[in-house]
């Protein structure tokens, strides 16, 4: 939901504290198979964005330890929307990426790809409709073949892909609704382009926002041939006043629950946190519940103001909850 400048300005500007999540275990990656970043059972990854570079590495250790030793398995960043050599892994912040993701086996490496450069700078619907229909011709195709060679060579050939996010949106150039038939060919011929790459075995996670937003998420759908997780980004905002309208209004919590369960695909939730309603301890107890009871394969806490609960100290209440939390699973025998 947040744009990439305000996570690059308020990741670096306030950075106190980091953000994740756990819950219950990795599935396995395209054909079955376990392999690294995945793991037999129901274990969640649990993660958190924390600054877009090699800055979020380091805080990830913090946040382990403010959170009582809890092991944070999900390492989530983005790559700037700004230019095509941004967009085709430039930031030299993956090789510290990379390294933690190689120190342990069970780890995932999740990345925000966008779908156009420009991809914050506002444009109208009219240029967006051209630039998807010529990614749709593959006029971008050779720049995700380089991401995808760049991630290989790097050590993090099964990364989670998280494509286009908040797709069904206002903002990103990358957004679906000026021309939903052509973006999800578009979508496809990325996919097609990074799984070309010999080596990779990368998952690609369809992450819409939470609600209709610009257009219903359903419509953007590419097909059950190039997802492999349904992911949503959902703060706690309207449309939605309490958690129980989150859950049940029309492209919401459960409707996305369904949604994967009929495509046969796993959830995640690449993005959440607090936001317009405050720092709001009973949304934040109810939607760790509702990822226990869930379990997608990873969730990643916003850990920022306004969103965040360590790195933010505007929502106190609500960052107790998620402490208790975590820091309970982790020490059984903690004095709460």
């Amino acid at each position: 939901m947040s744009r990439w400048s305000r996570r690059l300005v308020s990741a670096c500007a306030g950075a106190v504290a980091v953000c994740l999540l756990a819950g219950c275990g990795l599935g396995a990656p395209p054909g079955g198979s376990s392999g690294p970043g995945s793991a037999a059972g129901t274990e969640v990854a649990v993660g958190a964005y924390l600054h877009y570079g090699s800055p979020g590495v380091t805080r990830m250790e913090e946040l382990s330890r403010w959170l009582g030793g809890t092991e944070l398995r999900a390492g989530h960043t983005y790559l700037p929307g700004d230019t095509w050599a941004n967009i085709e892994g430039a930031p030299d912040s993956l090789r510290s990426w990379a390294r933690w993701r190689r120190a342990k086996a069970d780890r995932l490496f999740v990345l925000n790809v966008p779908m156009q450069e420009r991809n914050e700078a506002g444009l109208a619907d009219g240029p967006v409709a051209e630039l998807i229909r010529s990614g749709a011709r593959g006029g971008h195709d050779h720049h995700y073949r380089r991401l995808a060679g760049r991630l290989v060579a790097l050590g993090l050939p099964d990364t989670v892909i998280v494509l286009g996010w908040e797709m069904n949106g206002f903002n990103y150039s990358h957004r679906c609704r000026p021309d939903p038939a052509n973006w999800k060919r578009y979508w496809r011929r990325i996919v097609a382009a990074m799984r070309s790459v010999e080596g990779q075995r990368f998952r690609f996670d369809f992450a819409p926002n939470r609600g209709r937003d610009a257009v219903a998420w359903p419509a953007c759908y590419p097909g059950d041939d190039v997802v492999d997780l349904i992911g949503m980004d959902t703060y706690d905002q309207p449309p939605g006043r309490d958690f129980d309208e989150q859950v049940t209004q029309p492209y919401g919590l459960q409707q996305q629950v369904d949604f994967a369960k009929a495509h046969g695909k796993r959830i995640s939730y690449p993005e959440w946190g607090l936001f317009r309603n405050g720092d709001n301890p009973e949304y934040m107890r109810r939607m760790l519940a509702w990822i226990s009871a869930h379990a997608p394969l990873y969730h990643s806490i916003t850990d920022y103001c306004p969103h965040g609960v360590w790195q933010c100290g505007r929502n106190p209440r609500s960052a107790q909850v998620f402490r208790e939390h975590f820091a309970d699973r982790a020490d059984p025998d903690r004095d709460s």
